[in-house]
């Protein structure tokens, strides 16, 4: 769900906690969401190979602007495809994916199966990636131009009325700039308008059902779908899940507290190597030092580009991933010994943005979706109590928000999430994942009572499928395959072991604190927001 850093990388394999007698890939509960599809339909989708993805197909559905309005105005969604390899009659269906946000490109995730202990089940599928509506490809994008997000920019932690205030101003220019780039759109881009374009492109690839696989926001988009259309799904898988009851303020306090834990988690980490970093030997004497260098970026940004806020975004992304905790620690430590060279760079690649399109396009959604508060006050009660147990992300993840109390469009009352004549349902989980916390699971589990929940126990990677748990991914392999999913016990159905911590990077690359052409370099990230 955050933000304008979240990214996750695919990390390497995983620990495998079984049930007795249920392999990963085996058959426990056999109850397939519908019958395998008798071969491929054409629909009226015309397919091209794609000129920026080599191996994927391209297309462009037109879905109404305006649901209410069937016969309105059009606007396109920008389709990709990775075709079915197995024969025909082995031939399963589209698996439609969403990586999250709201505001991700899906245009990729076909490609995110290959290497991975899934990608054999999954060939029995197209794959259909997909930018949903205002996103990427898909027409028209949308783009404020507001320079919200552009460094450096005022301390997130306001000191004064006046820093406050300069929030509050960018805040209500944010929305005021966006209410000028499309006004059209802006009134239809609930969770529900996605969940429609769903279904129309359901219908244009002309299969009576699909399968979903949705990531963050993505979960509440295929809950949603799933609550609308119950008769057109016939597999559906939620990784990382958002409670519906708390969409979406309330849930957005509920990322501060999680995120909190999960900070502390990474300066445990860094004080149990402190031989590597020498940022301090207790998980306290690290947040000290690490707060200290965040109160110096105030007076002397580094680079003259990363400055509290920036430095904030930075080290966000440790709440999500444990796969970048020795880089981002390394460019702490090598700015505590007075370089900050590295950090500047951490900054570029996992913070900075590029405009504001993903930043627009999770505001014109969540916005939307449900209610505010309406007043200011509240925000800032909420924020200054929180912000003293929960200083990592609260006051970062309050301006990120802040638009919406000036937002153009009136918000809407979110559906109530069912589960009515769903087939088997898999859910996936990290019982400390911050972006989307497990309370979140726990709610849709009961939500759906065909559902089943694997969870991650112990682990706090937000997004766990695809992305080195093999426990995990055995569950969804077995799903895919044939519909099987564990079967039903009190509280989480199944249990995998997350991935161990990473190691501190060796000895010749911390030692770049004095020699800078030995910094590493930053691994590829995955965005599932």
């Amino acid at each position: 769900m955050r933000k304008t850093v979240a990214a996750l990388v695919a990390a390497g394999a995983g620990l495998c906690l079984l049930l007795p007698g249920l392999p990963a890939s085996a058959a426990a509960d056999r109850k397939p969401g519908g019958p395998p599809a008798t071969g491929p339909t054409t629909g009226t989708v015309r397919w091209e190979p794609c000129t920026d993805l080599e191996g994927l197909d391209c297309a462009t559905v037109s879905v109404p602007l305006d649901h209410r309005r069937p016969t309105g105005e059009k606007i396109k969604i920008a389709l990709t495809r990775k075709r079915h390899t197995v024969p025909d009659h082995r031939y399963q269906g589209v698996l439609l994916l969403n990586p999250g946000g709201p505001g991700g490109s899906g245009r990729t995730m076909p490609q995110w199966f290959e290497g991975t202990p899934v990608e054999e089940a999954a060939s029995a599928y197209d794959l259909i990636g997909f930018d949903p509506r205002g996103v990427g490809a898909s027409e028209p994008r949308l783009e404020c131009g507001s320079g919200y997000n552009d460094p450096t920019r005022p301390d997130y932690v306001p000191a004064n009325p006046a820093e406050e205030q300069a929030w509050l101003n960018r805040a209500k220019d944010f929305a005021r700039k966006c209410a000028q780039a499309l006004p059209r759109l802006l009134p239809h881009m609930t969770t529900v308008d996605h969940a429609h374009d769903l279904e129309a492109i359901r219908k244009a690839l002309g299969v009576e059902k699909i399968n979903f696989l949705g990531y963050s926001w993505g979960t509440y988009l295929g809950a949603t779908y799933a609550t609308l259309y119950p008769h057109r799904v016939r597999r559906l898988v939620l990784d990382s899940v958002v409670r519906p009851s708390g969409v979406w303020y309330a849930n957005n306090l509920d990322q501060n507290r999680a995120f909190e834990v999960r900070a502390k988690d990474f300066f445990a980490w860094i004080a149990r190597h402190d031989a590597a970093y020498g940022l301090g030997a207790t998980a306290a004497d690290v947040e000290r030092r690490y707060y200290e260098l965040r109160a110096a970026m105030k007076t002397s940004p580094a680079g003259g580009l990363v400055g509290p806020s920036e430095y904030d975004d930075t080290f966000l992304v440790a709440g999500y991933t444990n796969s970048l905790w020795p880089y981002l620690a390394l460019g702490l430590s090598l700015a505590a010994n007075g370089d900050d060279s590295f950090l500047v760079t951490l900054y570029q690649v996992l913070a900075q943005p590029e405009g504001d399109s993903d930043h627009a396009l999770y505001l014109a959604t969540e916005c939307t979706d449900n209610r505010w508060p309406p007043q200011w006050v509240i925000w800032r009660r909420d924020a200054a109590a929180l912000h003293r147990t929960a200083p990592f992300m609260t006051w970062s993840n309050t301006w990120f928000n802040a638009p919406c109390l000036f937002w153009p469009v009136k918000a809407h009352h979110p559906p109530r999430i069912t589960g009515h004549g769903l087939p088997p349902v898999l859910l996936f989980q990290s019982t400390k994942d911050a972006a989307t916390p497990y309370q979140g699971a726990l709610e849709v589990h009961r939500l759906l009572p065909s559902s089943r929940l694997v969870v991650e126990d112990g682990g706090g990677n937000h997004g766990i499928t695809l992305a080195g748990n093999e426990c995990a991914d055995g569950y969804l392999a077995a799903y895919l395959r044939d519909g099987t999913v564990p079967p039903n016990r009190p509280g989480p159905d199944a249990l995998c072991a997350p991935l161990p911590d990473p190691e501190p990077l060796p000895a010749n690359e911390v030692a770049a604190r004095s020699a800078k052409p030995s910094v590493p370099e930053i691994p590829e990230v995955r965005i599932r927001r």
